[in-house]
């Protein structure tokens, strides 16, 4: 019977903490390329054009915003600030995931390449 936590490959069997390591560094790029894609598609509604009738106004970044235009009040704001907002969370959590991951990493490779007593 194998232990599921230890993963063999061509050196031998690899630690269950850099197993672990690997894991938290991928959650936390996927975090991070999650809120990526966030700032993606806040890019891109800043950039192209909008209306009620597929392009009646400007890109909102190639104008001035003006309160009295009857433009801005078709642009989804609070869908534009929520996709701004919930990059945050996901970027902060990303991070610190990558980073503990990288930590423990380093850790890992560390135990096992010193010498034993």
């Amino acid at each position: 019977m194998t232990n599921p936590t230890v993963v063999t490959t061509a050196a031998g069997a690899e630690p269950p903490l850099l197993v672990r390591a690997r894991r938290s560094q991928g959650w936390g790029l996927g975090l991070l390329a999650a809120a990526g894609l966030l700032w993606a598609w806040f890019a891109v509604l800043l950039v192209t054009p909008y209306g009620e009738e597929g392009g009646d106004c400007a890109a909102l970044i190639a104008r001035e915003y003006d309160p009295a235009d009857p433009c801005a009040e078709l642009r989804d704001w609070p869908f534009m600030t929520a996709l701004l907002g919930g990059s945050v969370p996901l970027a902060a959590v990303g991070s610190a995931v990558y980073a503990s991951g990288s930590a423990a990493r380093r850790v890992a490779e560390h135990l096992d390449t010193a010498p034993r007593a």
